[in-house]
């Protein structure tokens, strides 16, 4: 059973009230591909998948639901897992998660948290879409990358083949979250692919997802930062041609 977490450092309970002109200006790089790459099935032929983060992927994380229906109308058969049960959404869908509100990806690596997640849920694929709570406390983006790393290591402990699908995450609405995390948010995403070039193996490939690009704090959000309904389908619609890719793989 994983540990009991003891207390992280949480979004701010008051959004900031005005920004001072943080321009998002880094564009992120191109993503990854997919294809080729297969997920390792269980001995059933179910595929676990860990979703992984903070309030964005699991409060209530309304994507996964969306997600997980479209990959079962491919046709996959798959397993969503997590030490975290179904946060509401009103659809029908597996939902165990590992969407930790307020969580820092910083501290579950220094922390060793996933060590445990792993353990007590044995995934053999790993959506990871993490750092929001990071740059909202300005942690540098050096920081949240040996993070990753550390993370990713952990990942292959728990399974050598481990699929990994690491996002660029979600915009951050300056005026109502920090003056400075849009340009944050773009700093990190532009760094994320070169990292995770340096990450990759054949046998556990590290694909990268853009979830940056297009996705509009005004329209896809409800309060600069979480998701709306329409950022959630955004949001999924993103990760569905990259897990299709690799649940295919894993099916042939």
């Amino acid at each position: 059973m994983p540990r009991t977490p003891s207390p992280v450092r949480h979004l701010p309970t008051a959004l900031a009230a005005a920004a001072v002109g943080a321009v998002l200006t880094a564009a992120p790089a191109t993503a990854l591909p997919a294809a080729g790459l297969a997920a390792a099935p269980a001995d059933d032929g179910v595929v676990r998948v860990m979703p992984l983060g903070d309030s964005i992927t699991g409060s209530p994380g309304c994507w996964r639901a969306l997600l997980w229906n479209d990959l079962v109308d491919a046709g996959h058969t798959l397993d969503f897992v997590g030490t975290l049960g179904p946060q509401g959404c009103g659809v029908e869908h597996d939902g165990d998660n590992e969407g930790h509100g307020g969580y820092l990806v910083t501290d579950v690596a220094e922390r060793g948290l996933l060590v445990d997640w792993l353990a007590a849920t044995d995934p053999g694929m790993v959506l990871m879409h993490f750092g929001t709570n990071d740059v909202w406390n300005a942690v540098p983006t050096a920081d949240i990358l040996d993070a990753y790393t550390t993370l990713v290591a952990q990942m292959r402990a728990s399974d050598p083949g481990m699929r990994i699908a690491v996002a660029q995450i979600i915009p951050m609405d300056p005026e109502r979250s920090c003056a400075a995390c849009g340009s944050r948010v773009a700093e990190l995403n532009a760094a994320i692919p070169a990292w995770a070039a340096t990450q990759s193996t054949p046998r556990s490939p590290v694909v990268v997802v853009d979830q940056w690009t297009g996705f509009d704090t005004a329209t896809d959000t409800y309060d600069g930062v979480h998701p709306d309904a329409d950022g959630d389908r955004k949001i999924a619609d993103r990760w569905f041609p990259e897990v299709d890719a690799l649940l295919d793989g894993a099916a042939g």
